[in-house]
């Protein structure tokens, strides 16, 4: 999820000639707009599956039943207090909806085959074949929805905007709040393995003191949350919000944690600062400074990092020249043109959506011992189409374009103030070096090196993730 405003002005790095002005221009900016997310209530049991007949509109049919959704007409001052209640939340996508999912997955107008061996020109059409007859046939949205039930959700409006939240306070005294923002093509089934690790350590080889309570929201325009129909939630406004949220949730000491957009929600909430905000953790840092952006663009200074650093900036640059950024420039132009596709047909949302680079390895089920499993990304990509949410989670792109997510100077990284950690994983696209994270990030306390892991490490390796938030948050206890 790099931002677009890096790919319109990016070009070829790996190769770049330092008197090639045109590859200087294109890759400095690869600054890289990476710009490119008491005890538990009650779950409160939804009354049915909703309408039953087929339709072929786009508009989902959930039953998603709280005390709201119940109320008889009520005084000013009680809609003015409902106005800020947290609702208990199920989600029950209606039998109509998953019908229709199944009927376009089994409908499906395919492409002919790509011309090359390769995945160069997108997902190849005879793995994204398999994958669909599998989404369409044998695939069960029930079992991952019961995945989601299994964890108290809630619901609560903040600026005007419904927000969707996962709320699970751990049995150990003396947790430590920890909210949690994902990222696109993310959703919060991609944190839902991370629960367990952080609320009850002691089942996983930690101790009862590194507990964490757990929150973690739908990013505005993301699966149950609502859809904006107003411009103006970028991530300033994102950061605001969750803010809100944790005051709503009585958490006066928190820490946050974030990757892909998640990352740009939590490195700005270190500027803006909250009351209670603690510190903290991301696993996609905005480490671009002005040396390494000239190196990313071609300047004659790329001598002037260590062999290791080298490599990174190199392998980046590989990346983008391969068309990797592409289709962050699609989603921060023109996200409602790509909507029309991706929000039709759900074989063109997963396609579009598994050319993301944290597909790579993905082995599209293959592997029964790799995680994410099939289930677990066709989970995330139904959440997608079900909530008919695939065009407004786009929209995070254009609310941000003009940001460099990966670029320290765009995000203000020297305004942080709070306490800074950040964890490296391996197979993401920018591996950050840590005297480039010491430069960007004055208050940074914390920085590691993991052996594996890539873009979607907390899905990958939950426990090897949960093991890093118990270190970097530790001194902050």
């Amino acid at each position: 999820m790099i931002h677009p405003s890096t790919v319109s002005r990016l070009g070829v790095i790996a190769n770049a000639r330092p008197r090639d002005s045109t590859a200087r221009v294109s890759i400095c900016a690869l600054s890289l707009t990476f710009t490119l997310s008491g005890a538990a209530f009650a779950a409160v049991p939804t009354s049915g599956a909703g309408p039953q007949a087929t339709t072929l509109s786009r508009e989902p049919n959930m039953t998603q039943l709280s005390t709201m959704d119940r109320r008889a007409t009520t005084p000013a001052s009680r809609e003015a207090a409902d106005e800020t209640a947290i609702r208990a939340f199920r989600a029950n996508v209606s039998d109509a909806d998953v019908a229709d999912l199944r009927h376009r997955l089994q409908a499906t107008r395919w492409p002919d085959r790509e011309t090359v061996p390769d995945a160069s020109q997108g997902a190849q059409l005879a793995q994204i074949q398999e994958l669909v007859r599998y989404w369409g046939t044998d695939y069960d949205w029930r079992k991952g929805e019961a995945r989601l039930n299994a964890f108290p959700q809630f619901k609560t409006k903040i600026d005007g905007v419904d927000i969707h939240f996962i709320h699970v306070r751990s049995r150990h005294p003396n947790a430590m709040p920890l909210l949690i923002t994902h990222g696109w093509p993310g959703s919060v089934f991609e944190q839902i393995k991370l629960i367990g690790p952080l609320t009850d350590p002691t089942k996983y080889g930690g101790r009862a003191e590194d507990a964490f309570d757990v929150v973690i929201p739908s990013l505005p325009g993301f699966g149950f949350s609502d859809r904006p129909t107003e411009v103006g939630w970028g991530l300033e406004r994102i950061g605001s919000a969750w803010a809100v949220l944790m005051q709503r949730l009585g958490y006066t000491r928190y820490v946050a944690q974030g990757g892909d957009w998640g990352a740009g929600v939590v490195e700005t909430m270190g500027r803006q600062a909250p009351p209670g905000l603690l510190g903290i953790h991301t696993n996609l840092p905005a480490v671009v400074t002005d040396d390494v952006g000239a190196a990313l663009g071609g300047a004659p200074t790329l001598t002037n990092f260590s062999e290791k650093e080298q490599s990174a900036i190199k392998d980046l640059g590989t990346y983008v020249k391969g068309g990797g950024l592409v289709y962050v420039a699609m989603l921060g132009a023109r996200p409602q043109a790509v909507g029309y596709g991706i929000t039709d047909s759900p074989a063109g949302l997963a396609g579009f959506m598994l050319q993301h680079s944290g597909f790579t390895n993905w082995s599209y089920g293959k592997d029964p011992k790799q995680s994410p499993t099939k289930d677990d990304v066709l989970d995330n990509f139904s959440l997608y189409w079900l909530t008919n949410t695939a065009t407004s989670a786009a929209r995070i792109y254009w609310e941000n374009r003009t940001l460099n997510l990966t670029s320290a100077k765009s995000v203000k990284t020297n305004e942080i103030t709070v306490p800074v950690a950040i964890t490296v994983f391996p197979n993401e696209v920018i591996r950050a070096q840590e005297s480039w994270a010491r430069r960007a990030f004055p208050k940074l306390t914390y920085f590691e090196e993991v052996d594996r892991g890539g873009h979607f490490a907390m899905w990958e390796y939950p426990e090897l993730f949960a093991a890093e938030l118990r270190a970097a948050f530790k001194p902050l206890r």
